[in-house]
């Protein structure tokens, strides 16, 4: 019984989205013509003939079928006026704009059954599914559709069914695969995309941005990163009300290269949009230390790549492992110092006065992390040269 459920439930997938792109093809076809566009039609009046049975099982259907019969009559209407008189023309053009109208309305109301049906089956399957895989796939699905582009109705029907908050439980759920999880903050990142002015607050209330530097992976570490370029000040704001700036901070130490990008990315963001308290947090943290350390480490390794090392790198390469994530030339820790300078001298939250003393006070710290005087005068440089005077 099942099985016959999933092939009907296939069947009319497979009906419904061929009826939208004939829907869509038809839109796209001038109203303003002088000769019928067949190629468009006959498609459309093949699936007509099929698409009755199948929709007349399904009661939120009804609408759609009752636009099937109209687009029918329509096109019927249109074929009784195919000579080159002005008034033939007239109507023509009249009856064409008309199957415009409901072709869009076909492809809307098609859209929006989706959207239910969507919504209803990413409810039930992260509720009560206990394939990863399965999961995985209506979250993947899910994150599609949001990358369209905002829709109220599906919007609505996300806010009713209380998506965000299952997709926040999951998130906060240390039973929960770590796969599970990074596909699940992805979702949250779409959403912010999708509509910053309603979920932006749903993340700042809830537990999101301490369950993403908890994880933590190199996915969740890139989606905090992309909040806070979505979100700015209010969510750096929180990160330093919660005191979670160090733990950013300590994800410089990780032993994966791609955390470790990531935390740099979200900390270049928080210079850019924090207060004072939020980088005196970073610097009393350590930040410059470790940046310094990162820097030094990364060119020893450039070094031994241009030569002194002749097994030709290693596993723990940070340079491999760069290449291997995406980053590929300079690996992303060269002038990170002077990075980290830059965007806090250009951010929006300090004044010059405060930036001042913030530049003096790295550059202290720089001279007091570097090794040798040829590192100091070398990162000295960069943040001097790097920096607007």
């Amino acid at each position: 019984m099942d099985h016959t459920s999933n092939q009907d439930n296939q069947q009319l997938f497979s009906l419904l989205t061929s009826l939208q792109k004939a829907s869509k093809d038809l839109q796209k076809t001038p109203i303003f013509s002088t000769h019928e566009p067949q190629s468009t039609l006959e498609p459309f009046l093949h699936l007509e003939k099929d698409a009755n049975p199948i929709l007349s099982n399904d009661p939120h259907l009804s609408k759609l079928s009752q636009l099937l019969c109209n687009l029918k009559a329509l096109l019927e209407k249109l074929q009784k006026y195919q000579g080159y008189t002005l008034p033939s023309i007239l109507r023509r053009q009249i009856i064409n704009y008309k199957i415009y109208q409901v072709a869009y309305s076909i492809d809307t109301e098609i859209q929006a059954y989706l959207d239910r049906q969507s919504v209803q089956n990413l409810v039930e399957t992260l509720e009560g599914s206990d394939d990863e895989d399965e999961k995985v796939k209506v979250l993947a699905e899910f994150e599609k559709r949001l990358s369209q582009g905002f829709d109220s109705y599906f919007q609505d029907l996300i806010l009713k069914a209380k998506v965000f908050s299952i997709l926040e439980l999951l998130l906060c759920d240390s039973s929960c695969s770590i796969r599970i999880q990074d596909q699940v903050a992805l979702v949250i990142a779409s959403l912010i995309r999708f509509n910053k002015d309603v979920f932006v607050g749903l993340v700042l209330m809830g537990p999101t941005v301490r369950a993403l530097i908890s994880m933590p992976s190199c996915c969740s570490i890139r989606v905090l990163s992309l909040l806070i370029k979505f979100i700015r000040i209010p969510l750096v704001d929180e990160l330093e009300a919660h005191k979670e700036i160090p733990r950013i901070i300590s994800l410089l130490s990780s032993e994966n290269v791609s955390i470790q990008v990531g935390a740099l990315d979200c900390i270049l963001g928080i210079a850019y949009y924090g207060r004072r308290e939020a980088i005196e947090a970073m610097l009393e943290a350590g930040l410059v230390e470790k940046l310094v350390k990162l820097q030094r480490l990364e060119k020893q390794s450039n070094d031994d790549e241009n030569g002194t090392n002749n097994g030709g790198g290693s596993k723990s390469d940070p340079k491999m492992e760069c290449d291997e994530e995406g980053y590929v030339g300079n690996c992303p820790f060269e002038g990170c110092v002077a990075r980290f300078a830059v965007q806090l001298e250009a951010g929006e939250m300090l004044s010059k006065k405060e930036k001042i003393e913030f530049k003096l006070e790295i550059l202290r710290r720089v001279r007091e992390a570097s090794i040798s005087e040829a590192e100091t005068a070398t990162i000295v440089a960069e943040v001097l040269w790097g920096s607007s005077p």
